[in-house]
């Protein structure tokens, strides 16, 4: 967990293989989870959200080990920060309006 701006940068281009000024965020979790660092990129430049816990760990989901990244939805990524159990969530059905066709 000591990378910078840079390090960080050269893993999401070099390792996985992304765009970083793409709008996503990438997030790094060291291997006990207590610490993650989540690297965004907004207009003008580089944000590093650092958060180190006192207690406990940080739940990630279930993904295939030999896959180097995985796909978050925000309500996930907040579920994590907040501690919420990814395993006990139920999502109730909602409708969704669904644009025509042109």
């Amino acid at each position: 967990m000591r990378k910078g701006f840079n390090l960080l940068c050269g893993i999401v281009i070099n390792e996985l293989g992304r765009q970083i000024m793409g709008g996503d965020a990438f997030i790094f979790i060291n291997k006990p989870r207590t610490h993650l660092k989540l690297l965004v990129y907004e207009q003008g430049g580089f944000t590093i959200f650092y958060r180190r816990l006192e207690k406990g760990a940080f739940e990630v989901p279930a993904f295939d080990l030999d896959a180097k990244s995985m796909e978050l939805s925000v309500n996930q990524l907040n579920f994590i920060l907040q501690g919420v159990s990814l395993q006990s969530i139920k999502y109730r059905k909602r409708y969704q309006h669904q644009l025509p066709l042109c």
